[in-house]
């Protein structure tokens, strides 16, 4: 006997959130890898410096941040529960990439303090999706 648990009207309200904040982040990879000029363009020296300093694997940990974010939140639509361990890679993938921007390279430095408004705000999103998804499992809404 295989029973589900209805889940209720705000854990679909919640997943699609989650799915648009992860669309929003694929957007931004995608503009940073494919816009780059015009980015660059809108840019100080200093800013340019920092963000054309970005390495290879904090590029990499940036795509896989907001795709497997994006993998999993399609997995809270579809009510699966392989969603928690993508969104805990999607945050860790996110940490990766925020050390290097806020300790390793100069981007304080060149857009200054405001910087570290979006990676904690990324983080503490993060987190509340994978306790949101855990959450969704104990419940019996994720199979």
């Amino acid at each position: 006997m295989n029973t589900s648990v209805k889940p209720p009207v705000w854990f679909w309200v919640v997943s699609v959130i989650a799915l648009l904040w992860n669309l929003f982040g694929v957007m931004n990879y995608l503009n940073q890898a494919f816009n780059q000029v015009a980015l660059l363009e809108t840019m100080d020296q200093a800013q340019r410096e920092a963000f054309e300093g970005i390495p290879a694997w904090a590029t990499a940990a940036f795509a896989i941040a907001v795709f497997s974010g994006t993998l999993a939140s399609i997995g809270l639509l579809l009510r699966k529960k392989w969603a928690h361990p993508l969104f805990i890679i999607s945050l860790i993938a996110a940490v990766a990439q925020f050390i290097h921007w806020l300790f390793i390279s100069n981007a304080v430095e060149a857009f200054g303090p405001s910087t570290y408004g979006m990676p904690v705000v990324v983080i503490l999103v993060g987190i509340f999706f994978i306790f949101f998804a855990k959450k969704g499992i104990e419940k019996g809404w994720l199979k």
